[in-house]
């Protein structure tokens, strides 16, 4: 209750990629480590009888299951690009316009709306046998609880729910061609659960949670923010793992008129705002493995990047070697090395790459800003392991980047959020982390190359 770690534990399983353009996880795979994890936390507290297990999940994953739910498909998650065609084609018709004023989440191959567009397009014998269409943390529900339900912030992302009204939105589904009795049903972010009897009594270790209050929470990026504490006028939170993202939190559903950014649901009267890179550190494992072949550690290939000034020396990069999503959402952007010359060495490059990542994450940022003044920056993710970067983060939007001790942050929104479906007082007691002071006369340098950086994407755009 105090907010101490008493015991914690993680799992890892891979992404599949058993196509091009095709990103997947095993559904199977994700409940033994949701069960795994569980069984792992009763081992280490058998004197405690946990009070609640609250979740976040990852969002816009899909998976088809047939009537008699078994699986169809995989877990399609975020990262799979086989709708892109189709979205492109349908993101600035009229009625992709209106979808995305209906339900904040713009037009991608990200989406389940795409996706399920494109099985009803292109695998019309898997989508004739769908019975449900559903994502991971629905999956893991079901097989606890036996009944398919979805938290509106998980529902918020799928591009099927009227995020003004927390309802599946008519107009999309038919688009779909798809009934709401084959989605599940939305619930408060507060929603509670309980294991059944012979769940708890068919597993020794489950049994501890015979009691507990199971939570069904909400999505890693709204919760990210609640833990961090980024929900009050002028945060804005910005995470950095293998992607990027950067989100405020309003009081309304806000849509941008061009569809630049996203709008999600946190709980009660609170929404997110905000944009999502494919590029985040990713970007600096490729250049390291994969062109570079850096055979030193990643704090000493960072290191190097200290080494030269601020603008790299003129040199540019556009970070896309994904594709991208906000604030450009064009899956066939490409990354580019730009204004090279005799005098650039491996930290140069190992530089305009971290740069070319929170350009990007600036290039959301001021989107954002024209909405809602900020005046402080919460930062999360694994980039927040070097000091280099953070400060970096600080110079390119001339803002204190505040990074919060606790590691697992979306792990401790929910934890929030259980608190408060169970009217639990909030008692936790957050450690205060480092805070990083802007450098104003690098921030001037990055302003100049951030707009050349600007004029470069439009200008080699159409020969992606």
């Amino acid at each position: 209750a105090s907010g101490e770690t008493l015991a914690q534990h993680s799992i890892h399983f891979p992404i599949l990629h058993p196509k091009e353009d095709r990103s997947e996880q095993g559904p199977l795979a994700i409940l033994a480590a949701v069960t795994g994890c569980l069984q792992s936390i009763a081992t280490q507290i058998p004197q405690h009888n946990p009070v609640m297990a609250s979740f976040s999940a990852a969002m816009h994953s899909l998976i088809l299951v047939d009537e008699n739910d078994g699986l169809l498909t995989d877990c399609i998650i975020w990262a799979d690009n086989r709708a892109s065609k189709l979205a492109v084609n349908l993101r600035d018709t009229p009625q992709g316009k209106s979808f995305y004023q209906l339900s904040g989440v713009p037009i991608h191959a990200m989406s389940p709306l795409c996706k399920i567009a494109w099985f009803k397009e292109n695998e019309p014998t898997l989508y004739t046998k769908a019975a449900k269409f559903i994502g991971i943390k629905e999956f893991i529900f079901y097989h606890f609880f036996g009944k398919y339900i979805i938290d509106t912030g998980i529902a918020s992302a799928t591009g099927l729910l009227n995020i003004h009204l927390l309802l599946w939105e008519e107009s999309i589904l038919t688009y779909i061609g798809v009934e709401k009795t084959q989605l599940s049903t939305p619930v408060p972010t507060t929603h509670i659960e309980y294991l059944a009897k012979e769940k708890t009594a068919g597993s020794p270790l489950l049994s501890i949670f015979k009691n507990t209050a199971f939570i069904i929470g909400s999505s890693d990026g709204a919760l990210a923010n609640l833990g961090s504490g980024a929900t009050t006028e002028g945060a804005m939170a910005i995470t950095i793992g293998t992607s990027g993202a950067v989100r405020i939190v309003t009081q309304t559903a806000i849509i941008d008129t061009g569809m630049r950014t996203f709008c999600y649901h946190l709980t009660g009267q609170q929404y997110i705002m905000g944009g999502a890179s494919n590029n985040g550190a990713v970007v600096v494992q490729w250049l390291k493995e994969n062109i570079l072949q850096d055979k030193d550690s990643y704090e000493a290939f960072l290191a190097t990047a200290a080494t030269v000034p601020a603008g790299s020396n003129g040199l540019l990069f556009l970070p896309y070697i994904l594709g991208e999503r906000a604030p450009l959402w064009n899956s066939t952007a490409k990354g580019v090395f730009f204004g090279l010359d005799a005098s650039h060495t491996t930290a140069h490059l190992v530089r305009a790459a971290m740069e070319a990542v929170m350009f990007n994450m600036y290039a959301i940022g001021k989107i954002l800003m024209e909405k809602k003044t900020v005046d402080i920056i919460y930062a999360n993710g694994g980039f927040t392991d070097n000091t280099f970067w953070i400060q970096l983060l600080a110079d390119m939007f001339a803002l204190p980047v505040h990074v919060p001790a606790v590691e697992e942050i979306s792990a401790l929104g929910a934890v929030l959020i259980g608190m408060q479906a169970l009217k639990i007082p909030n008692t936790l007691q957050q450690q205060t982390g480092k805070v990083y002071q802007p450098n104003v006369a690098e921030h001037v340098i990055y302003l100049a190359h951030f707009a050349k950086w600007q004029r470069l994407y439009e200008a080699v755009k159409s020969e992606f």
